[in-house]
């Protein structure tokens, strides 16, 4: 069957030819003759099986006829992500040559201003995420009463990301009486609620099983290290080693391991590209568009760019993670493999991922076999693996030294000593008389009456003058102290505490700089 025993117009029917597709789909073949005759629809299919196409078309159709009023909205299409309501977009423009219809995207990243402008001028087709979508209604600047045709794409990744509560708000808002076409690739019980809550008598359309993977789609497994660089190591050699690569996605579960992992592939000179939920949406925008255009082979990406994203040609899937959900698993790998084309999808598997590998090996109904080849963790590669192998320093296991540290070397001959940062094992300095001594100090060894050195007394660190001095180190020969005097030992029967102990072995200090005021004797009360 062809595009034109579907019943579109002729100016859809003319884009369609202009962008060389002749033969509909089997969504898109069952879709669009109820989409046309106002019915409710529920789309079950694998991802990219030319889901948008089965709402674009028929829409541009039935919008033929009508005029968009000011701050109100014809039809609204709800996506998860920004990138897929960008993409949703690209495809109103590419269908919508012959047509004069006002599209806007309400997306997070753009200034609420331009928006707003966009809302007031009267629009045919508003696509948006839901949170953005939000935020102008509640101020004031958005009405969805008029509101005749509502589209929620991607319902379960709506589910993962938590937007159901917010999808549930907006039905409420548009009117009752709308028509509602409803597409998912997997039915989650939550899923199902959803649809007999808000479809009115709906017609199921189902093309595939829930969560089947593409035919034309290789799986395979490699046992991963126990160490997160003894998986970055086992990912470059799987891009070493892969056939026929054009290009590939690298999927991981977090955000901060998306920046790892781009980080580590460019340390070691591939091209390479990031992509998560936390960058600047012009960032966004400009590492999809260098993927599309093969400016850039690689992208590392986590869950955003799993879902719905038109890149016609993807050799290659790596899974860096093995996703918590079987469900992202199959659109992860639906990324490659796209429009009958064949493709390469390979997970790293650690043994923290075996109830995961089972969850997914049970929804998609086959096991997935490992990969040819030895990919274990190489000797080498569990020290550094993010340096590239020819700059690794191999001094440590010459010399015996920790971190391949060079041992000290003895001075030549007439060498001076270098110094040392903390002086642990050298020798403890003789403090050298200064010039100038203060006015109250005891005469020195070379005058007459003095039989043995005087020690310096150190001062206290934080420079209190009344402080009790401490005892310091000497290096000379230990000898016993004299016997304390009996005037210093206190005649209260409670125990001295050790500062006065250590003062007491210690010889007496000077404290003739001290106001006389502060020597007068104190009467203890008991």
């Amino acid at each position: 069957m062809s595009f034109s025993h579907l019943g579109l117009s002729d100016k859809v029917l003319a884009a369609v030819a202009a962008t060389g597709y002749t033969t509909p789909t089997p969504i898109q073949e069952q879709a669009i003759p109820h989409v046309l005759a106002r019915r409710d629809v529920l789309g079950i299919a694998q991802t990219g099986t030319g889901k948008t196409a089965a709402f674009v078309l028929p829409m541009l159709t039935l919008l033929e006829k009508g005029r968009a009023r000011a701050r109100m909205p014809r039809t609204l299409i709800l996506e998860p992500t920004r990138e897929l309501a960008a993409q949703v977009k690209e495809n109103f423009d590419k269908y919508g040559i012959g047509q004069k219809l006002n599209v806007a995207l309400l997306i997070g990243g753009v200034s609420f201003g331009d928006q707003d402008t966009k809302l007031t001028r009267g629009v045919d087709v508003l696509i948006a995420t839901p949170g953005r979508l939000l935020d102008h209604t509640e101020r004031g600047g958005l009405l969805l009463t008029g509101v005749e045709l509502l589209v929620i794409d991607e319902a379960d990744r709506m589910l993962d990301m938590g937007f159901i509560p917010d999808i549930e708000r907006i039905c409420k808002l548009v009117p009752f009486t709308r028509q509602t076409l409803f597409f998912t690739a997997t039915m989650p019980p939550e899923i199902s609620r959803i649809t007999e809550s808000f479809l009115h008598n709906p017609e199921r359309i189902e093309v595939s099983k829930p969560a089947t993977a593409a035919v034309g789609v290789s799986q395979f497994q490699v046992p991963g290290g126990r160490e997160a660089h003894d998986k970055r190591d086992i990912l470059r050699r799987l891009l070493r080693d892969a056939k026929d690569l054009q290009n590939a996605i690298i999927f991981c579960n977090r955000k901060r391991e998306v920046a790892v992992v781009y980080k580590s592939l460019q340390k070691h000179g591939f091209s390479v590209g990031a992509l998560h939920g936390d960058m600047d949406q012009s960032a966004r925008t400009a590492a999809l568009d260098q993927f599309r255009k093969g400016e850039i082979p690689l992208l590392v990406a986590s869950d955003v760019a799993a879902r719905g994203l038109d890149i016609p040609i993807v050799s290659h899937v790596f899974n860096f993670d093995v996703p918590h959900h079987a469900d992202d698993y199959v659109h992860r790998i639906g990324r490659t493999g796209r429009a009958g084309r064949a493709g390469t999808a390979i997970s790293i598997v650690t043994s923290l991922d075996t109830k995961s590998i089972a969850a997914i090996e049970r929804l998609i109904g086959q096991p997935i076999p490992h990969a040819e080849g030895d990919y274990s963790v190489s000797p080498d590669a569990s020290s550094d693996s993010d340096q590239p192998r020819e700059h690794r320093s191999r001094e440590g296991a010459r010399d015996g030294s920790r971190g391949g540290r060079k041992p000290r070397r003895e001075p030549r001959h007439g060498e001076r000593e270098p110094r040392h940062a903390k002086g642990a094992d050298r020798e403890p300095r003789t403090a050298e008389p200064r010039t100038g001594e203060p006015r109250h100090s005891e005469p020195r060894a070379s005058e007459p009456g003095h039989s043995e050195p005087r020690h310096s007394e150190p001062r206290h660190p934080r420079g209190g003058r009344n402080r009790a001095p401490q005892p310091q180190a000497s290096t000379e020969s230990f000898a016993p102290p004299a016997p304390a005097p009996a005037s210093r030992v206190p005649s209260i029967g409670r125990p001295e505490p050790r500062r006065a102990q250590r003062e007491v072995e210690s010889e007496p200090a000077d404290h003739s700089h001290l106001p006389a005021f502060l020597l007068r004797p104190v009467r203890a009360r008991i």
